[in-house]
């Protein structure tokens, strides 16, 4: 198989695992959520759970390497804007996420809490997580148009 393939196939199977992994967490939260957890994001960093945001570490590592092997095999310049684009966003993506799984663990620990704090500490999750998707999404929409 060609080099350029195997990228192109690692490339998109990281994209899916890091999806996948995002929804099984919201997954998990939500499902957590309508059982009347008062910390529904709190329990995806319960075991087999966490393994969700591990997989998550490790396609969002993958994917600088991936990604300028594919620009460097294909011959774009890296100064095109919607790769600038997409870099830019990686970063803030990847600071909010690094924010989110802090948050998350606060939010973990905050069990015996007042409920007034954690409703602030759950909403700062939601908001966050929000901003975390987003971003996501917004790169996964470069990638897949790759406007000029």
């Amino acid at each position: 198989m060609e080099s350029l393939t195997v990228l192109k196939i690692l490339h998109t199977v990281a994209t899916v695992v890091l999806l996948g992994s995002v929804v099984a967490v919201i997954y998990r939260a939500w499902r957590s959520w309508q059982g009347g957890d008062r910390l529904p994001f709190a329990s995806t960093l319960q075991r087999p759970w966490a393994y969700a945001w591990v997989v998550m570490a490790l396609s969002l590592i993958s994917f600088p390497v991936t990604g300028w092997w594919l620009v460097h095999k294909v011959g774009w310049p890296l100064g095109q804007t919607w790769i600038l684009s997409a870099a830019v966003l990686y970063v803030i993506g990847g600071g909010v996420w690094l924010l989110l799984l802090s948050r998350v663990n606060r939010l973990r620990l905050a069990q015996g809490m007042d409920e007034a704090v954690i409703a602030v500490k759950r909403r700062n999750v939601l908001i966050i997580a929000g901003v975390a998707l987003v971003v996501l999404v917004a790169i996964v929409g470069l990638m897949v148009t790759k406007p000029v």
